[in-house]
């Protein structure tokens, strides 16, 4: 199979995707075409999204482009013009399943054979994915991939006219989009990107070839967009990257950093700021520095270590180690002695020993993590850890795996537990989906907190007297 016979599309290329050639950064500023005005009305759109917080921030900005055309919302796929699937390709299992989504929601056709059907996100960016869309899922109109999202109106303006399948994925180092319209999912808490893509490379992950270089937007952008966002009563704030501690380090004309950045955004008149994703290697004295300022910057760092083995650790090329690591853990706790750290763990990778996953569980141990995502190592196409030798057998992970999982267990629930009896600050989301009765929101830990109140209260941040700590909840009281 080759890319001959598809020379109408734009198929994605892992080599393109691994180039690191720019210094400079092009800057775009979006406006709707005219031609699209209109397109989409008397249509309804539906878009289901996969992955991590940039994955939600990127259906924010469809849903915005989508609605600037014409188009609404529905909750329903059979009442959908046009469904898009934005997908994540961290992990296999993720894959597979929206494969089978692709493979249900192709009799929705039937019904209507108008419908299109869109694929977008980083699956799209690699290229056995592409080739296997267009083999075994004729049924999908429009392929395209992170780097154009922009672009969408474009593709189904091409698509509805041209009667053809549009597959337009770049692979490519990435540019910056400003002014792309959004339409926010949640009235109090809004993500703001501050960059886009990643230089890490660790040896597992896909993500520097399907997100493209680091490429941070404008200081002036960010807090403009933060200040609007406090004028129209957002509550809170989750600046979104990659690796956020690398933000502005790719400036040449400027030395502005993301201690900076936090710095000039406690400045601003919004309750809260949090931030994902940190990476060990570029945390800073300064940004924990700042971090200790408070004010809005929340009490909590999700700060990823994926092994506690430094052989481990070299091989996922993470480039720092455990004790590296820990020292970090110790100057977070020394300057915000109540931080709430969370953390993501690898279990099975390739040539991990007894020993080394023995050092992962003390890591957990002496960090104190209140809370972790934990997966069993999914090998991706086209990284270097795919081609490593792997003859851990899969029971073997799975026991890791529930080793792991019991450990972490104990930490979210003593990271609860230190709040029995203390009153928390609490951003209300809205009624439980377990409890019309119970309200549900985070403190500024970032711990789940639920309570009985009224719905009225839904986007205000309440005082709730911590009566009971559970594993994964706090429950409490109104004061």
């Amino acid at each position: 199979m080759t890319r001959d016979k598809y020379e109408k599309h734009l198929f994605p290329s892992l080599k393109e995707a691994r180039r690191r050639m720019q210094k400079e950064t092009k800057q775009i500023r979006y406006q709707l075409p005219d031609y699209l005005l209109g397109i989409g009305n008397n249509k309804k759109y539906h878009i289901k999204t996969y992955g991590c917080q940039g994955n939600l921030a990127d259906s924010e900005k469809m849903a915005g482009l989508l609605e600037a055309t014409g188009f609404r919302p529905t909750e329903f796929e059979n009442e959908a013009d046009i469904i898009i699937l934005n997908t994540c390709a961290v992990r296999e299992n993720a894959e597979n399943r929206i494969f089978g989504e692709l493979g249900r929601i192709k009799n929705l056709k039937k019904h209507n054979p108008d419908l299109l059907i869109a694929l977008c996100g980083c699956m799209p960016q690699e290229e056995s994915v592409v080739f296997k869309v267009m083999e075994k899922y004729p049924h999908v109109d429009i392929v395209f991939g992170t780097h154009n999202l922009h672009r969408l109106g474009e593709y189904i303006h091409d698509a509805y006219f041209s009667k053809e399948k549009v597959v337009r994925v770049y692979s490519k180092e990435g540019e910056i989009v400003e002014g792309v319209p959004m339409k926010r999912a949640f009235p109090q808490k809004a993500w703001v990107n501050i960059m886009y893509g990643c230089d890490e490379f660790c040896s597992y992950c896909i993500v520097p070839y399907t997100r493209g270089k680091e490429r941070s937007r404008h200081y002036r952008d960010i807090i403009a967009e933060v200040e609007e966002l406090a004028e129209s009563g957002y509550k809170e704030v989750t600046l979104l990257g990659q690796n956020v501690n690398a933000y502005g380090k790719d400036f040449t004309d400027i030395r502005y950093t993301f201690a900076d950045l936090l710095l000039d955004l406690n400045r601003i008149d919004i309750p809260r700021i949090r931030f994902v994703t940190a990476h060990p290697r570029d945390l800073d004295q300064r940004t924990i520095e700042v971090m200790a300022l408070r004010g809005n910057i929340m009490p909590h760092i999700h700060l990823p270590v994926q092994s506690g083995s430094n052989k481990i650790l070299k091989k996922m090329n993470r480039k720092y180690t455990r004790e590296a690591y820990l020292e970090l853990i110790d100057a977070l706790r020394e300057h915000i002695p109540d931080i709430a750290i969370t953390t993501d763990i690898i279990v099975g990778f390739p040539g991990e020993s007894d020993e080394d996953f023995a050092e992962t569980l003390d890591m957990v141990k002496r960090a104190g993590f209140e809370g972790a995502f934990t997966f069993i190592y999914s090998p991706r196409s086209g990284t270097p850890a795919s081609k490593y030798k792997d003859d851990l057998p899969a029971d073997v992970k799975k026991q890791r795996l529930q080793e792991l999982n019991k450990l972490v267990n104990e930490g979210y629930l003593n990271g609860n537990k230190r709040f029995e009896g203390k009153t928390v600050k609490v951003l209300v989301d809205g009624p439980s989906g377990k409890n019309a009765n119970m309200l549900t929101g985070y403190s500024e830990h970032n711990k789940l907190v639920n309570f009985p109140g009224e719905k009225s209260l839904t986007g205000e941040i309440v005082d709730v007297k911590i009566e009971k700590a559970y594993t994964w909840h706090l429950r409490g009281i109104i004061e």
